[in-house]
């Protein structure tokens, strides 16, 4: 075999590789796109749990919790 011969076999054993891993991943996309139609019309949707407890905003913190940050601070601050 010369060595033109043997550059065209191996470019088309480059393309036939390259066209069944392309083919692969096509294939894996559809599956998984099958896959994931059939799980949202098949899957129920959750219900979001409802709020029992209003949160508090930061501005109605107690006013405990506000003198233990501020003495907190003030000792580290006195520390270093």
């Amino acid at each position: 075999m010369n060595e033109s011969t043997l550059l065209i076999e191996s470019l088309r054993l480059m393309v036939i590789g390259m066209g069944i891993v392309y083919a692969f991943l096509l294939l894996l996309v559809g599956v998984l796109r099958l896959m994931s139609s059939l799980i949202l019309r098949l899957a129920p949707e959750e219900a979001l749990p409802l709020a029992t407890t209003p949160t508090q905003s930061p501005s109605s913190a107690p006013d405990d919790l506000i003198a233990v940050i501020a003495a907190a601070v003030a000792r580290y601050r006195r520390q270093h």
